[in-house]
């Protein structure tokens, strides 16, 4: 943690009034030196034992910040006290987008297991951050016959939103093939309840493809990436 301190910037801090934790969300910016496909977030739980005067602390790494604030709230810390300080970052495109961030940062029943994850920052203005998160769907009835899902946050070139997409696979080769080959659109998971709409209105603004009023929303067509800007495989997570 401290090699390369001056490179971690905060996003969301939380200090209980008793001293005994502490608890931190940061931006690694020095992770696009490291193995290709690093996530750029790191949490760290810091605790005190006020009476012996020593302490300890926990960390790890996460490829988007939802999962980053999950990790937190499951430390112990407030829900609301893990929301960003400084949010000047990218914002949600859409609603659809705003909902499945929610259901990563609250993972209600333990649903999602994280299994692997591969960031591709080219750090060029004429490309945007991808982010593939492989996640195995534990509990919903939508995942019995395919229960691994990816989801796929684009952060546009200008840094001003992002638009995350969920595809549903039956096994995490699948998924794995399907992130590194992309000849084929993006299978969408089943819309959560009461977002069916929210999905097609943003399938809408976003696939070249012209529907009509009564036709099914298209599968998300995620464009070829250069191969500077194509996702690297990174370990995965262990069990």
């Amino acid at each position: 943690m401290t090699l390369s301190d001056d490179m971690l910037v905060p996003l969301a801090e939380h200090h209980s009034t008793d001293g005994r934790n502490t608890y931190l969300l940061l931006n690694d910016r020095s992770a696009i030196w490291d193995i290709p496909g690093t996530g750029e977030y790191v949490t760290l739980h810091i605790a005190r034992d006020i009476e012996q005067r020593t302490f300890g602390f926990e960390h790890e790494r996460h490829p988007v910040i939802p999962l980053a604030q999950n990790w937190l709230i499951r430390q112990g810390c407030p829900a609301e006290l893990a929301e960003l300080s400084k949010n000047h970052g990218p914002r949600p495109a859409d609603a659809f987008t705003a909902r499945q961030d929610d259901m990563l940062r609250t993972n209600p029943d333990g649903r999602y297991t994280v299994l692997d994850h591969s960031t591709a920052n080219p750090c060029s203005f004429d490309f945007g951050i991808e982010v593939s998160t492989l996640v195995h769907d534990d509990c919903h009835p939508d995942s019995a016959h395919a229960p691994c899902r990816i989801f796929l946050d684009e952060t546009t070139k200008d840094f001003h939103s992002y638009t995350v997409w969920e595809g549903s696979f039956p096994t995490a080769e699948a998924a794995d093939t399907w992130v590194q080959e992309r000849s084929t659109p993006l299978p969408l998971a089943p819309a959560p309840d009461g977002t069916a709409g929210l999905r097609a209105e943003a399938s809408r603004v976003r696939s070249p493809v012209k529907t009509g009023g009564s036709a099914m929303p298209p599968a998300a067509v995620v464009p070829s990436r250069s191969a500077a800007a194509a996702p690297a495989r990174v370990h995965r997570s262990a069990p």
